[in-house]
């Protein structure tokens, strides 16, 4: 129990910090703080021209941070979860995130209505839907919770652990670089979508921890992360 209570507290006070931290960027854009000069000196950069195979592999490899590909990979994996251990848990996290990564990020985009850097002009209140970047936060929060059941409904171990935790972050680093060449996004809605998936990323796993699910699972068959 004592163990579990270190658990929740850890996820809660990392969900604080990522919290913490979307709210300064937030604070940053609307003022156009530093971190906006920067975001205009990159999306200014001069982006070398790439042979047709080079653009289609980065093209498609942006597609790890696209709602609907995403959405496919964790329903799919949650209901075979669901299935195989007789339990609706991995099926309503996964449903938990995916309605909170809409509201919060679809309703966050739609109230800075921030433009996109390819017009090379920075404004809010414009229609735009560039801050904070979807694609970043849901590669962090969808991926995440990905690994986290693929872990957790697994033999205990620790190089699944290690190996979920750094494949998560390759893959959200990934789709932020690929956003930076593509100029699809500024740097501060990238760090600022980073930033609020991992919130609801923490917050989720805390609530996972919290509630008790209502079918006991054969903890012999189960890792608890």
């Amino acid at each position: 129990m004592e163990v579990l209570r270190r658990s929740v507290s850890w996820h809660i006070r990392n969900a604080a910090v990522s919290m913490a931290l979307f709210i300064l960027i937030t604070i940053d854009v609307l003022h156009s703080g530093p971190l906006t000069e920067i975001d205009a000196n990159i999306a200014r950069w001069q982006r070398p021209e790439l042979p047709d195979w080079a653009d289609w592999i980065i093209y498609n490899l942006d597609h790890l941070g696209l709602r609907g590909l995403t959405a496919l990979c964790l329903l799919t994996l949650a209901i075979y979860l669901g299935r195989r251990f007789k339990t609706w848990r991995p099926f309503n996290l996964s449903l938990l995130s995916l309605l909170a990564l809409n509201l919060v990020v679809g309703l966050a985009k739609l109230e800075f209505g921030r433009t996109k850097p390819k017009l090379q002009i920075d404004l809010l209140d414009a229609g735009g839907m560039s801050y904070p970047s979807g694609h970043a936060s849901n590669a962090i929060l969808t991926w995440g919770l990905f690994a986290y059941l693929a872990v957790k409904y697994s033999a205990p171990s620790k190089f699944r652990t290690n190996l979920a935790i750094w494949s998560v972050s390759a893959v959200s680093i990934l789709v932020v670089l690929i956003s930076l060449f593509r100029n699809t996004h500024w740097l501060s809605d990238l760090v600022g979508g980073v930033s609020i998936g991992a919130a609801l990323f923490f917050l989720i796993v805390a609530i996972d921890r919290v509630i008790s699910s209502s079918r006991t699972i054969n903890t012999s068959q189960v890792q608890t992360i």
